[in-house]
Formats: structure tokens, C-alpha cells, sequence
């Protein structure tokens, strides 16, 4: 097993004289959940897009499981960044059917993990509704059931409460930590700074497109440390 997940050293990418990723050193390690955290416009997104190949760095590298982006085995990695995609008109079940064979689960392996997925998402009861009908909830979970069905030793997920309801929320709780404990590496982008508290066993913070710190997972006052190095790094760019 490689010694990380997804290694990134020196990532650059800037758009703007404000906006994009700095020099940016990020490790996630195999069978741990790593969270990102920072407020809106920080670089998050712009982040795990250069992670997973999206975009291309001006400067600094990444690797998956040791290979470069270019030699990566894709079909181990599970993302989901910005928006959940599906075909409109295939159901529930077609989508996911697809998004495995895309990850190159074999034909005869598909029926029962897309069952599966449903059942551990409580989707079973969509399964044959097309996907434009869905609610942002449930076309959200449709996007979580495709990143994680097939698997993958490498998870990427952007922001994925987005639309949850409580219920989906502590399903996909449970579904990283099984995960994370099977081996898997995991990358959660989040502002929600109580719930990757739950979950994560390192916290870093981006602001102003650079890492500038860490949180305690475990700590008594989260949000407070969490702004304080947000506050304190802004105030050292003024």
C-alpha cells in the first residue's frame, strides 16, 4: 500500500491576483478522513479540482497512491466536486449502473452494487425515478451513491451535505467512516465545522488560497480556533 492517499507539494494555480491556490502542501493518508475547511472563495474547490486532475497547476505536483496524475489508476478514486452530474433522463439505478461501469466494475458485478449503494443511501425508493425529478437532496445523494459504490481507495468530496437532510447527513457520516476504516484515504471539503469534527481525524484550513494551520478534531471550541486563524492570517496579509 502507498504511503499516501493523494500527496500534493508546491500546488499553484491563481487566476487573479486574489483568487486560486498557493504553494499548497497537502498529504491524506490511507484510512483516514482528512477535512478541509475555509470560508466561501478560499480555495477549496480550486484545490481538490487540481487534485483530481480538473485543472492544471502553474507550478508543484501531485500524486495518487505514488503515480503521477497522468499515470493514476482512476477507477480506485471516488469524487464529487461543485455539482452532483446525472443524466437527466436515465433513472436512479441507470445512472449508477453506469458511473460503475464507467469505473470499471465488471457487467455481472453491477446489479448488486448499485443495489447496495441504494440501500445504504436510502435511495431504493428512487431507484426508478429519472434523475431530473429528483429533489436537490436526492440528486445529491445520487451523486455520493456514484462517488462510492464502486469502492474507491481514494474519496474526494466537495462540500457533500450540500442539501442534505439530517437523515442523509448521518448516512453519509457512517458511510465515510466504514470506508475510512476499510483503508480508504478521504478528502472532505466542509464550512460545517461541527460536522467534519465528527469525523475527521486531521483538519486543515485554507484561507486566501494557502494552508495556514490545523484544528484539533477533538477540540472544546472548534469555531473560535477555527476564526482566530482565519483572523490572525488575514490580518498578516494586510
Amino acid at each position: 500500500m502507498a504511503e499516501s492517499a493523494i500527496e500534493a507539494r508546491g500546488l499553484t494555480r491563481l487566476f487573479d491576483e486574489t483568487a486560486g491556490v498557493r504553494g499548497v502542501d497537502l498529504v491524506v493518508r490511507p484510512g483516514e478522513i482528512h477535512a478541509l475547511v475555509g470560508l466561501n472563495g478560499a480555495g477549496k474547490t480550486t484545490l481538490m479540482r487540481l487534485l483530481l486532475g480538473m485543472l492544471r497547476p502553474a507550478s508543484g505536483s501531485v500524486t495518487i497512491e505514488g503515480r503521477a496524475l497522468a499515470h493514476a489508476e482512476w477507477a480506485a478514486v471516488g469524487h464529487l466536486v461543485e455539482y452532483p452530474l446525472a443524466y437527466g433522463e436515465l433513472t436512479v439505478r441507470q445512472n449508477l449502473a453506469l458511473g460503475a461501469r464507467l469505473h470499471g466494475v465488471p457487467g455481472r458485478s453491477v446489479p448488486a452494487m448499485v443495489d447496495a449503494v441504494l440501500a445504504e443511501l436510502n435511495l431504493r425508493q428512487y431507484a426508478g425515478r429519472r434523475a431530473r425529478k429528483l429533489s436537490l437532496g436526492n440528486r445529491q445523494r445520487l451523486g455520493l451513491a456514484s462517488a462510492l459504490q464502486h469502492g474507491p481507495r481514494i474519496i474526494v468530496l466537495d462540500e457533500p451535505t450540500n442539501a442534505l437532510d439530517p437523515a442523509g447527513v448521518i448516512l453519509l457520516r457512517e458511510a465515510l467512516l466504514q470506508r475510512a476504516a476499510a483503508g480508504a484515504g478521504i478528502l472532505v471539503s466542509s464550512h460545517h465545522l461541527d460536522e467534519v469534527a465528527r469525523i475527521a481525524d486531521r483538519i486543515s484550513v485554507i484561507n486566501q488560497g494557502r494552508l495556514i494551520g490545523f484544528l484539533d478534531p477533538h477540540g472544546v471550541d472548534i469555531e473560535r480556533s477555527f476564526f482566530g486563524l482565519v483572523l490572525a492570517d488575514d490580518r498578516g496579509a494586510a
